[in-house]
């Protein structure tokens, strides 16, 4: 599955405040189990607004790991705050199929 969030960087700061933290703290997340790795896309147009996925074998695994109290990951995420504003997407299942450039699907 996947967690899909939209990231918006306030006045003053830079995609590259936000990526910073995003590395640390998905370090820490991805050492949980069904953990499936993460990406952060800047906006054509618009350098200010990011789009962050975080890919998981489940959602019963993302949530275990979101019930699990981390204070480490709780410290960067607080210390991120301030200088961006998170507006969560949604929660994907990965698709039923994929249509690839070949005409082919999976």
């Amino acid at each position: 599955m996947k967690y899909i969030f939209q990231v918006r960087i306030k006045d003053g700061h830079t995609a590259e405040d936000y990526a910073e933290a995003w590395v640390k703290a998905s370090e820490i997340i991805q050492r949980a189990p069904g953990a499936r790795g993460t990406e952060l896309h800047r906006k054509i147009g618009d350098d200010k607004t990011l789009i962050a996925i975080a890919s998981w074998d489940s959602k019963a695994q993302r949530d275990a790991m979101e019930n699990q109290h981390n204070p480490d990951v709780a410290e960067i995420i607080r210390g991120a705050a301030p200088f961006c504003e998170i507006t969560p997407l949604g929660e994907f299942e990965d698709p039923e199929w994929v249509v690839l450039p070949s005409g082919k699907t999976t």
